[in-house]
């Protein structure tokens, strides 16, 4: 597991990480998500010990890696958002030279990176020269960099920015086949829905903060609870609308024909215990139920952006 307890950094004036407070499963496909400038990168480069925190710990495995950066190197494969290759050197050479920081022999490496290039999808081409492959290519070429000491958690900040729809779905495979492998993986965008078709869980973070953290499952729940309430009445419809009244979850109502539109703050019990009343009270009801949301109208709403996070996909994962 790892565990991100109190975590604080701050440039200058600004505070970017305000006691982050996170916890991912070993074995997870996490989906770190959150708009521009929310403190997603400064977190990762915490956790891959490319940068101090001014307080706060990190554990890995009960692990404290503030006290053991070696360890830390051990353990984590890091994936920049902005990355740099060697262009003059052939993609084997490449991931030889990035092996042997690992202390990783030549012939070790030679091996190791056949295998990852057949698992990024790169066989057939450890000849080639960084420079002539694609940036799609090069995407995986650099998630095969940061395996090359096969290391339990991979931390990928922004991973497929900038990639075709194409490129980003052999990208979802690849991240697909990691979990699959006992790899825990930790990816950010400020792309939510993307994340939500591959990740087991997310969390969202704001001004250096967790607001909203669990598995896909109880983000769809906390979508589907944020919607408003439509209930479509055959006859009766004053009754319900003064049966609605006096219910303390109901706030905002408004009447558009024979159907009431209104939030409801309360779970699936209470909006069960709603419906039997008011078919209890004569009241008939032809349809019931959460208007259609979406993650992104969760998002924007928890966290007041203004960002069209759902229509970026050029930019994000």
């Amino acid at each position: 597991m790892l565990r991100i307890k109190d975590l604080c950094k701050q440039y200058g004036g600004y505070q970017a990480l305000d006691s982050l407070n996170l916890e991912i499963r070993k074995g997870e496909l996490f989906g770190f998500v959150g708009p521009n400038g929310a403190g997603k990168t400064t977190a990762m480069k915490i956790m891959a010990g490319l940068l101090k925190a001014d307080s706060g710990e990190i554990y890995m495995d009960d692990i404290k890696l503030f006290e053991d950066y070696n360890r830390l190197k051990e353990l984590i494969g890091y994936m920049p958002d902005f990355f740099g290759v060697y262009d003059n050197l052939k993609v084997m050479e490449y991931l030889e030279f990035y092996g042997s920081a690992y202390g990783i022999s030549t012939g070790s490496a030679q091996k190791l990176g056949r295998e990852l290039l057949h698992m990024v999808g790169l066989e057939g081409r450890e000849d080639q020269l960084v420079d002539s492959l694609s940036r799609g290519m090069k995407q995986r070429l650099c998630l095969a960099r940061a395996m090359i000491h096969d290391p339990q958690f991979l931390i990928l900040d922004e991973p497929a920015a900038g990639l075709d729809p194409s490129s980003r779905h052999e990208f979802k495979e690849i991240l697909k086949n990691l979990q699959s492998m006992g790899k825990t993986v930790i990816i950010s965008s400020h792309i939510l829905m993307e994340l939500a078709e591959i990740c087991s869980s997310i969390g969202i973070i704001e001004h250096g903060k967790i607001i909203l953290q669990g598995s896909i499952e109880d983000i769809l729940s906390a979508v589907d609870s944020s919607n408003p309430l439509m209930i479509r009445v055959y006859d009766h419809l004053d009754r319900a609308v003064a049966i609605m009244k006096e219910e303390q979850a109901v706030s905002r109502l408004t009447v558009q024909g024979s159907s009431i539109l209104t939030y409801f703050d309360g779970g699936r019990e209470e909006e069960a215990r709603l419906l039997k009343k008011l078919i209890d009270q004569g009241v008939l009801v032809q349809s019931y139920g959460r208007e259609k949301g979406s993650l992104e109208s969760l998002f924007l709403k928890i966290t007041g952006s203004e960002e069209e996070v759902g229509y970026e996909a050029e930019s994000g994962f």
